[in-house]
């Protein structure tokens, strides 16, 4: 019963890092540290960072991720996420997530909305349908996609 309580646990807090922080279906401009809304800058983005881009992105961090290959993941991380999140915490919930699901976990049939310089993504994780994911927010920084659902 303890192995079991054990796995339903690891389960959810792999999930939740899947998941963590997303951020809302709501399109309202960020908000400063002082509380005041930033408006996003206009951008045109190249075709070179249209779904396709975005999709292999989404590819490279899934397999990092559960590789544990943390140098990958974290520097696919946006610099919001970075800044929020401690990369020895990260390196930690990426290696229980290879030792609980093994390195083998690509992301398939992914899809992603472009718009500008933010796509939302939604994809499974083959032999773990639990932790598909919907919506999922990624942003262009640089000429590089970044996750930034944290």
């Amino acid at each position: 019963m303890r192995t079991r309580a054990t796995t339903i646990t690891l389960t959810a807090a792999a999930l939740l890092a899947l998941t963590a922080c997303s951020s809302s279906d709501d399109d309202s401009p960020a908000a400063s540290d002082s509380g005041t809304p930033v408006a996003e800058p206009t951008v045109s983005v190249p075709a070179a960072h249209e779904a396709d881009d975005v999709k292999a992105a989404v590819g490279t961090y899934t397999a990092a991720y559960f590789a544990a290959d943390t140098d990958t993941a974290y520097g696919m991380l946006s610099a919001r996420c970075a800044k929020a999140v401690d990369r020895a915490s990260y390196a930690a919930e990426l290696k229980q997530a290879k030792d609980m699901y093994g390195a083998d976990h690509p992301a398939t049939d992914v899809q992603a909305e472009v718009s500008g310089t933010l796509a939302r993504v939604s994809y499974g994780v083959k032999g773990l349908p639990a932790l598909a994911q919907q919506a999922q927010v990624w942003k262009l920084e640089g000429d590089a996609w970044k996750y930034d659902a944290c």
